[in-house]
């Protein structure tokens, strides 16, 4: 698979998460096989591109592999603008967020509201692609609810501005995380459109990316929730899906994979803010692995120091029952 003139190395990729795929998490799921990881989404809003937020979440320097960074907003002259910034930063791909479900960006009619504006949809698409020398692409749902699905309609706009990629989330904004991901719309897609297709929802196991990729006909997977706490999913989906044996991890690799996860944290953030990071991180990792005892997981989310946090941590490896991750 393509995307405008890079190839890929492989079609498992690394859904733009917010609060999740920072640098230090896609440093990870770039290690262990990603074929592409996406930035969180970051702000359109001219006034906030050089906040100390904003210049975190858009940091690539010194990043492996394809550096593609996900833009959200609703104005397609401030779209552009962020799309010449990060290209200027070191961007290779931009990606246009109009998937967002969540309420405090919808409010501002971006993310998944685009999508009940197709003329809006069109102006931005056109603005953005027109902007910059770099692909461009686009993640969207599959409509603003299950009674208007939009997506086929939304694919030939995005197709006929210039868009490089399409990801289609299998559910619509009003499902939110809710229920199940359903894959007809994708296939409707892939069926009229020319450009790659990535279908995303629900994808958690090497098994369901290739059920989703011969049923929808799509041309990769994008792997989300599925990643946290479990990063080397990459590994495990590419190895299944080009033929080879699966891949797992012993609970000592994995032990060693979180310490440099955590470390690479405070290195990025600093101790205080690393330490708060990587509580959420901690918690996926254990939820995967097993149920640690409640007063074990409560002195890690009190712990305000790395080093006791990484002590606590270590030493909670000896109190899980180890099974497959």
């Amino acid at each position: 698979m393509k995307i405008g003139p890079h190839p890929l190395p492989n079609n498992v990729i690394l859904a733009p998460m917010a609060g999740i795929t920072d640098k230090p998490f896609r440093q990870l799921c770039n290690e262990f096989g990603a074929g592409l990881v996406v930035s969180e989404m970051l702000i359109s809003n001219t006034t906030l591109q050089n906040h100390p937020r904003t210049l975190k979440k858009a940091d690539l320097s010194a990043e492996a592999g394809l550096r593609s960074v996900q833009i959200l907003g609703a104005d397609p002259a401030q779209m552009a603008a962020a799309a010449r910034l990060n290209q200027q930063r070191g961007a290779q791909i931009i990606d246009i967020n109009m998937g967002c479900p969540a309420k405090k960006v919808c409010s501002t009619a971006a993310g998944s509201a685009l999508l009940r504006d197709e003329a809006l949809v069109a102006r931005i698409l056109d603005a953005v692609v027109a902007a910059v020398e770099i692909p461009v692409t686009l993640k969207i749902r599959t409509g603003w609810d299950p009674q208007n699905r939009n997506a086929l309609q939304i694919a030939r706009i995005a197709e006929q501005s210039g868009i490089q990629a399409l990801t289609i989330h299998g559910r619509s904004r009003a499902c939110k995380f809710e229920g199940h991901a359903e894959y007809e719309t994708i296939k409707s897609v892939k069926q009229i459109t020319t450009i790659p297709i990535i279908a995303n929802g629900d994808i958690d196991s090497a098994e369901k990316a290739k059920q989703v990729l011969d049923y929808t006909g799509a041309d990769a997977v994008m792997i989300g929730r599925a990643a946290q706490g479990r990063p080397w999913i990459f590994r495990e989906i590419s190895a299944t899906l080009q033929g080879s044996a699966p891949i797992t991890l012993s609970l000592t690799e994995i032990k060693t994979v979180v310490a440099r996860h955590l470390e690479n944290l405070y290195s990025f953030y600093g101790k205080d803010t690393g330490v708060r990071i990587a509580r959420k991180h901690i918690g996926w990792y254990f939820d995967r692995l097993g149920a640690l005892p409640a007063a074990q997981k409560a002195a890690i989310n009190r712990a305000q120091d790395t080093k006791l946090q990484l002590n606590l941590v270590d030493a909670s490896f000896n109190l899980i029952s180890p099974r497959a991750p």
